[in-house]
């Protein structure tokens, strides 16, 4: 009898014993391969023996040391080899344990910015419907995930939620991708206008929406308007790339595709690709001399912040991704991987679209692929087409709620970067032979 609090109280799951590359072994031997790098977080596979040999290195030197006292080697080279990397401007990192908490800290970081300059009247931050930002109170009222948000709705800050860049979904017949897009990110301007451009801290969106939707880019030309809008009103533009960045798209910062810099962008996940909890907020260079021109204090910090064995793990991760190009890799493979997807799912009956970026791709499942219907909620595709590929020996990331938090169904794929071209095969096979048993029309049968 177990003492753990699970996500699902009412599922058994098996109990991880090792991984191996590309994928994990249970308990009794089997294996799985990890299509969607556990949520988007094990970039490197199970087994990188640099990565390892960091911790080991760092713990055999020491544990801890808080930062209310102490930097240390480690963070100080990851904030380094960060800021060495990162778009043009941003030059601190602030290391924290996750994304949830990279984006608390993003947000109070925007607003104490404009409280050093005695903005006090700015006090809005904007976001996007089917948008996710993390789990804890702030995070979860920045998102626009409803299902995740609804029952706890009482204790969220109000935030502004305009439409989404959601091109399959969303953009008119009648209309070009180039139109779509300027339209949509004018809808960040109507709602600053509709606000008071002198009440609007920030506008917070992910590069390529993550598991809410499903590995959805904006269009291009809708990021550079988003920044257009974002310096005519003196609203900071904040990324978070959780999910979507550290190489997962082809390229290290999602950003890079959009050829525009953030004022702050959020990062974590593959940051320590799963072997130490770690996080980063980075932010531009006038934002940090507001802070330290000013009280000299960001009001804000964890116990494990800047932790040394996450830092040193988050190193080792960076160095693996240099100096094997693994990034590289992602953005070659990235087109294959696309025409893979596409070939097998491309005319399949229940399949509407297929999107993505380098090795962040979804399918969005329809009931009619003419008319875009999503299946009823009720049939519980998403969830059944997890537990058949899993059975198969597969992990893949089938999420509900793909439209609007209630209707939709779309399966994430997010593989290790080391993914070979065989693993490919196998990846898109399993999946194939998933959701073709949970068909609704098989279901019935």
């Amino acid at each position: 009898m177990s003492n753990v609090f699970p996500r699902h109280t009412r599922v058994k799951l098996p109990v991880a014993a090792s991984g191996n590359g590309c994928y994990l072994v249970d308990a009794t031997g089997k294996q799985y391969l990890d299509g969607s790098g556990g949520a988007a977080v094990s970039c490197l596979g199970h087994d990188n023996k640099a990565v390892k040999l960091a911790i080991q290195e760092q713990l055999d030197r020491f544990a801890f040391a808080h930062t209310g006292f102490f930097t240390s080697d480690p963070a100080e080279e990851l904030a380094s080899l960060l800021i060495s990397k990162a778009p043009k401007g941003i030059d601190r990192a602030f290391l924290v344990s996750g994304g949830s908490e990279a984006v608390e800290a993003a947000l109070k970081l925007a607003r104490q910015f404009f409280v050093e300059k005695g903005e006090l009247h700015r006090t809005h931050i904007i976001a996007r419907r089917q948008s996710y930002h993390g789990n804890t109170l702030g995070a979860l009222a920045a998102g626009g995930n409803e299902w995740r948000r609804k029952q706890f709705s009482p204790l969220l800050t109000d935030f502004s939620h305009i439409a989404p860049c959601y091109e399959y979904a969303e953009r008119a017949d009648s209309e070009s991708s180039w139109d779509y897009g300027q339209r949509t990110a004018r809808a960040l301007e109507d709602e600053i206008l509709r606000l008071g451009p002198d009440t609007v801290i920030a506008f917070l969106a992910e590069p390529v929406v993550g598991a809410t939707s499903g590995a959805v880019p904006a269009v291009d030309g809708y990021f550079k308007k988003i920044r257009e809008i974002c310096n005519k009103y003196g609203v900071l533009l904040i990324l978070d790339e959780v999910m979507c960045g550290m190489g997962r798209t082809g390229y290290l910062f999602a950003s890079e595709y959009d050829d525009i810099a953030p004022d702050i962008v959020c990062i974590a996940k593959g940051l320590g690709a799963g072997y130490q909890p770690i996080g980063a907020m980075l932010c531009q260079s006038e934002i940090y001399q507001a802070i330290s021109e000013g009280s000299g204090f960001f009001q804000h910090g964890h116990t494990y912040l800047g932790h040394p064995v996450a830092a040193a793990a988050g190193c080792a991760v960076f160095k693996e991704l240099d100096s094997k190009d693994l990034v590289s890799r992602v953005h070659d493979l990235g087109p294959r991987f696309e025409s893979a997807l596409r070939e097998q799912f491309l005319d399949h009956q229940m399949v509407g679209d297929i999107r993505g970026r380098g090795l962040f791709w979804a399918i969005e499942l329809v009931s009619n692929k003419e008319t875009k219907e999503p299946f009823d909620p009720a049939l519980r595709l998403a969830a059944n087409i997890k537990k058949a590929a899993f059975e198969n020996g597969l992990i893949c990331y089938p999420m509900a709620g793909t439209r609007d938090g209630v209707a939709g169904d779309h399966v994430l794929l997010a593989p290790p970067f080391i993914i070979d071209d065989s693993q490919i095969e196998e990846l898109i096979g399993k999946l194939a032979s998933a959701i073709d048993v949970c068909t609704p029309q098989h279901t019935a049968a």
